[in-house]
């Protein structure tokens, strides 16, 4: 099949200014609670885009781990490509995409660490393995093969036993939005897309054309 033929008709849902909420972080909560309620694969994977000092965009998958009226929050190793691009452009993107609902949200703005308090309450939630994992993985750095991964973990493992420590590289990143896109697929491609952005301290909510 030619994949230029491919073709979905969006007819699930609509989104206008009415029905949305004034305030772009409790759209963005109906929305994930409607999205994990739908059971949709992974309603906590986001696309993170940051920039590099020589200007080429980067995306990856991260997992979004807190949020509230200061913004988004994931965690990560700080000395990864994610961590250094962010060093040197602290700018951001960060988007959701729901399939099965026929939905995006695209939220904007700076990016700050996360206090050091939040990032260890957070590290010694998770997992051991992977908190093993933390200290195992030289995020983004070329290694020799796997073998490097499994020798490091089962170093650290056995260094730290059930109470490893946070490593000093990893914590956690907070994007606080400047703006937010709300997108909902619409019958012959006659998309929903509400921005909002800042405007004196409040939001102002605008419908864009798709």
């Amino acid at each position: 099949m030619n994949i230029a033929d491919l073709r979905k008709s969006y007819e699930k849902a609509e989104l206008n200014e009415n029905a949305s909420h004034a305030n772009p972080l409790q759209q963005f909560e109906q929305w994930l609670q409607e999205a994990i309620a739908a059971e949709v694969p992974e309603p906590n994977a986001m696309t993170l885009a940051t920039v590099a000092s020589n200007l080429r965009p980067s995306t990856r998958v991260v997992l979004i781990k807190g949020y509230d009226e200061r913004g988004i929050v994931w965690y990560t190793n700080y000395a990864s490509q994610k961590g250094q691009e962010l060093a040197g452009n602290p700018f951001a993107a960060l988007q959701f995409h729901w399939v099965e609902l026929e939905r995006v949200v695209r939220i904007e703005g700076r990016v700050e660490k996360v206090s050091d308090e939040e990032s260890d309450t957070y590290f010694h939630s998770r997992p051991l393995d992977s908190r093993i994992g933390a200290w195992a993985s030289p995020q983004s750095q070329v290694i020799d093969g796997r073998t490097v991964l499994v020798t490091n973990a089962a170093k650290y493992a056995a260094q730290f036993m059930l109470q490893p420590p946070r490593p000093p590289h990893w914590g956690g990143y907070r994007l606080v939005p400047d703006q937010w896109q709300f997108w909902q697929g619409r019958k012959s491609r006659l998309h929903d897309r509400l921005r909002y952005t800042q405007d004196g301290g409040q939001w102002l909510r605008e419908r864009l054309a798709p």
